[in-house]
């Protein structure tokens, strides 16, 4: 994976405005020496493109997520084609809410729409700083509304049977155990698990460091016994796997790669010596499941992370702290796991109080 540079953050809107100007205006000459209309230009290839760079190198948003964007936006183009709408700035509420029903003719779920819909205002934003529009029309549109539907999570002692499945005696055994750990320890993203790093951790201090979305970087405490993993890990498991990258070569077959060419400072490698990658990471998860005996569908790394906040709210800790530790940007995208928990305290109630409804059915009444 291509390393990306990142840019500091600007200071002010000001600065965030002159900035865009300045891409916009750069961009623009380049046009205009190869010959070419700024105005005939396709949304596509011009004023999309031009937000896609902005997103991914000013704004440092993850390549997943300028993707996405990119996919909304290219519907939004073949809308607006349809429409005859000819440049950005003829763009009218109008247009927001047609695309809109457009994506609902197409069977896009509400889930979607309001996804394409935030692509859309970002896109705006844009064009606003740019001072290529007056007028945001997408300031009035109301996003499409969806149920939201409560994350899966995992009883404890089902994530108990998955930190036990591993067999510590193999390299790799000894390495998804660690990951494990890390991962259920810390409520990581797999993306952030895998990016981990042997200068991430700070084991006399019990913590690690972890950079999530957007380059954010975040301390977070990891229990004593998912260091002791780790260090047992680090001394057994990491050194052998880190020697099976020796002796391998290029695809083009040029010259044998060291060590730390492949394995460089990653704190989890694969059997060939290589960062871990997240597919690899999912395959080695769902094997595990299987030895555990917990059902493989309903294990994935965001489960995990999952029964993290859940098991944390449960036992009692501060929303405000939990928020912090999984790195979320809105408290409310934290407080659905309060639901969760509830959800799970009434289901215990039901099934494990005498009078639970599923305990006293058959029970009959009071004499």
């Amino acid at each position: 994976m291509k390393k990306r540079d990142t840019k500091k953050r600007l200071s002010s809107k000001s600065a965030s405005t002159l900035r865009v100007e300045d891409r916009v205006e750069s961009v623009s000459s380049e046009k205009e020496s190869r010959g070419e209309a700024d105005e005939k230009s396709s949304y596509t290839d011009l004023w999309f493109d031009r937000f896609l760079r902005y997103a991914a190198v000013d704004r440092g948003l993850s390549p997943r997520t300028v993707e996405a964007y990119g996919r909304d936006l290219s519907l939004l183009g073949e809308f607006l084609e349809q429409r005859g709408t000819a440049t950005v700035e003829r763009l009218q509420r109008e247009d927001i809410t047609g695309f809109i029903t457009f994506l609902d003719a197409r069977g896009l779920c509400a889930r979607s729409r309001a996804r394409a819909l935030v692509a859309v205002r970002s896109w705006m934003r844009f064009l606003l700083d740019a001072k290529k529009i007056q007028i945001d029309p997408t300031q009035d549109v109301v996003a499409p509304r969806f149920p939201k539907a409560l994350p899966r999570t995992l009883r404890f002692d089902q994530v108990v049977a998955l930190l036990r499945a591993p067999d510590c005696n193999t390299a790799l055994g000894l390495r998804d155990r660690a990951m494990l750990e890390v991962l259920y320890g810390a409520g990581l993203r797999v993306s952030e698990l895998i990016s981990l790093s042997m200068d991430s951790l700070r084991p006399r201090e019990g913590l690690i460091r972890v950079v999530g979305k957007g380059d954010k970087e975040r301390i977070v405490p990891l229990s004593e016994a998912a260091f002791a993993v780790i260090e047992r890990y680090l001394a057994e498991s990491r050194p052998h796997l880190a020697r099976a990258a020796q002796g391998r070569t290029t695809k083009n077959q040029v010259a044998k790669q060291p060590v730390a060419s492949r394995a460089g400072r990653s704190l989890f490698l694969s059997r060939r010596g290589a960062k871990m990658t997240r597919q690899n990471f999912f395959d080695r998860l769902r094997q595990i499941a299987l030895v555990a005996g917990v059902p493989a569908q309903a294990v994935s790394p965001h489960v995990l992370r999952h029964a993290f906040a859940t098991d944390l709210l449960e036992g009692g800790a501060d929303l405000r702290a939990v928020q912090t530790m999984l790195g979320h940007a809105d408290l409310a995208t934290t407080e659905i796991y309060t639901h969760l928990s509830r959800t799970r305290l009434r289901e215990t109630v039901e099934t494990r109080h005498p009078r639970g409804r599923s305990r006293r059915s058959g029970a009959g009444g009071l004499s």
